[in-house]
């Protein structure tokens, strides 16, 4: 893939996609380019917005905060998507509209969709505490492999198979180098920040948490680390006194928490979200013909809506709930504290967004190509990745082993994505 023509590429996909079924008039994509394009634009924003919440995890906000408003632009995505492109043209008995499709009798298609929302709201929730436990680029490369491996296999079956098994299941294969690869970078990156904490005098024991003492007033927070802000003194990425730094402001307190639960949180991940694609599978082709006689499918974007209110749903109560009861010792707050607190809001609103319209996109280009090719976008890691080491200095200063197998894991990736969207297919209903 080109990527420098990337921007061409998508505008060229965008005005090409624009197709009509008997006489109706009606925004989808049909085309393998088309499909690519969509698959890039949501890899970028599936990316970046993980991202975002650990920014804001690192400056201290509560992640029960950012995930309520996360939740509300996440929706919204959405709503914008089903009210423009789900009501593009007149409906029709073969082809309807996003409103026409709320009153017809297609409940059994819809409880996937809102399936699929759960299992994605539960994946994501999980991923915000791993993020902090094991960080941003491991978290992503388990559970995203995790998705892949069980996912595309299940999405291949489901699109019958649409896609080249021969170049599809190898990149499957590449997938799960990756997840071994990224374990090993965690555990390696883990033993050096031990080696760097073990030689500072005031790291003791790593049960407790680490106060900076005052002989170490010179690291002592002055601002954000991220923020690009004037600083005096900055401790250096990379060192221990960044650590120690990071630890004492952030929201999730990582130091002697144990390596296995933030292993456990990503393979959760993983398996959640292994089964949402697959679910939303099953709502937009009705494979297991759920539907009565007559009754149309749903469109992409009627299923993106009611996949997104049950998504929403799981989240709000989960995250209410743990304002007062909240989980790995993290304060306990209040829905009026929640309201008040603004700092950093206009991120999570972002982030929500950006999740919001990348899951669509990745649907989008899954109804067109086959859902297993689409699972490509599973490569996020390849950008949480690049933010993780641009903003929060992930593995600075750390080992030789730790850079090789941080490499093996990126190219690996690489590989991955390229042969799942060498894969795609063309749908031919």
């Amino acid at each position: 893939m080109d990527f420098a023509n990337f921007p061409s590429l998508v505008s060229l996909s965008i005005e090409t996609e624009r197709i009509y079924f008997s006489g109706l008039k009606m925004y989808l994509v049909v085309s393998k380019g088309g499909a690519i394009g969509c698959m890039l634009l949501s890899l970028f924003f599936l990316g970046t917005w993980p991202a975002i919440m650990t920014l804001l995890e690192r400056r201290g906000r509560l992640p029960q905060h950012t995930y309520l408003d996360y939740s509300i632009t996440n929706l919204l995505a959405a709503v914008i998507i089903a009210f423009t492109f789900g009501q593009i043209g007149p409906s029709t008995p073969s082809m309807p509209n996003f409103i026409t499709q709320l009153s017809q009798e297609n409940w059994p298609s819809v409880l996937f969709a809102m399936a699929g929302g759960i299992v994605l709201s539960l994946g994501n929730l999980s991923t915000q505490y791993a993020w902090a436990l094991v960080g941003l680029s491991v978290t992503e490369v388990i559970a995203s492999s995790i998705t892949v491996v069980i996912g595309t296999t299940l999405n291949y079956l489901l699109d019958n198979r649409i896609n080249n098994a021969a170049v599809l299941f190898p990149g499957v294969g590449c997938f799960l180098i990756a997840v071994l690869l990224a374990s090993a970078v965690h555990s390696s990156n883990a033993s050096d920040n031990r080696a760097k904490l073990c030689k500072i005098s005031e790291y003791k024991d790593e049960t407790v948490a680490i106060e900076v003492s005052e002989s170490q007033e010179s690291v002592k927070k002055i601002g954000d680390l991220e923020d690009g802000g004037v600083r005096v003194d900055k401790a250096k990425a990379g060192t221990a006194n960044f650590l120690i730094e990071l630890e004492n402001r952030r929201s999730i307190k990582v130091f002697g928490k144990s390596t296995m639960i933030g292993l456990c949180l990503p393979f959760f991940s993983g398996v959640c979200f292994s089964l949402f694609s697959p679910a939303f599978n099953l709502a937009t082709n009705d494979q297991w013909h759920t539907l009565k006689a007559g009754v149309p499918h749903l469109v992409v974007y009627t299923a993106f809506f009611y996949f997104s209110i049950s998504c929403f749903i799981i989240a709000i109560i989960l995250n209410v709930s743990f304002l007062y009861h909240p989980v790995l010792n993290l304060p306990r707050t209040s829905f009026k504290a929640y309201l008040n607190d603004w700092k950093g809001r206009q991120w999570a609103l972002l982030a929500g967004l950006l999740c919001g319209f990348g899951n669509g996109l990745q649907f989008m280009g899954g109804q067109a190509a086959g859902y297993a090719a689409a699972d490509a976008v599973q490569a996020l890691p390849l950008v949480s990745t690049f933010w993780g080491i641009l903003l929060f200095g992930e593995y600075r200063m750390s080992s030789r082993k730790t850079y090789i197998f941080l490499v093996s894991m990126i190219v690996m990736f690489i590989v991955a994505v390229g042969v799942l969207m060498a894969s795609s297919g063309t749908r031919t209903n």
